[in-house]
């Protein structure tokens, strides 16, 4: 707000008071905000790649793996499923007893009743079969096996 200073009535004019206003401009120095801002878009840029991190899981190889598309649901079964029987549905770590609610529950509006099964090299044969029969049982059409393509190895 503008302040308004009173001249000293003197002079013989007789005008009466002549004012005059003082203008103090207050100005923001927007430069270091802008290089404070780039600075941090430039840390979350690096950053952000980072924290988007699956799960480790060592997938086999095959020479016909074909890139999938879409929205999915995976079921990942490390290579310490067979000391304590967890494994992930998505990223959401799960005891194998509950894994057909919840797949059921997943794929209760699903229109395509389809379920990606990643599994460790590690995993035995036998380890993949009673995950798949749990999926089969929790109304799953189509179970499909994960591989990596050959140049990812």
């Amino acid at each position: 707000m503008p302040k308004v200073a009173s001249m000293p009535s003197g002079g013989g004019s007789g005008r009466g008071r002549a004012r005059r206003v003082n203008v103090s401009l207050a100005e923001i120095n927007i430069i270091p905000l802008v290089d404070v801002m780039l600075v941090l878009l430039i840390i979350f840029m690096v950053t952000a790649p980072m924290i988007q991190r699956g799960i480790d899981v060592n997938l086999p190889v095959a020479r016909r793996a074909q890139a999938i598309s879409g929205e999915r649901v995976e079921v990942t079964v490390p290579v310490t499923y067979r000391n304590d029987h967890m494994l992930y549905l998505g990223n959401e770590k799960i005891r194998s007893v509950i894994l057909q609610e919840r797949v059921r529950q997943k794929l209760e509006t699903a229109a395509q009743k389809d379920v990606f099964l990643r599994g460790d090299k590690g995993v035995s044969l036998g380890e993949i079969m009673e995950v798949t029969d749990a999926l089969k049982a929790a109304g799953v059409e189509h179970v499909g096996l994960v591989a990596a393509p050959v140049n990812e190895r």
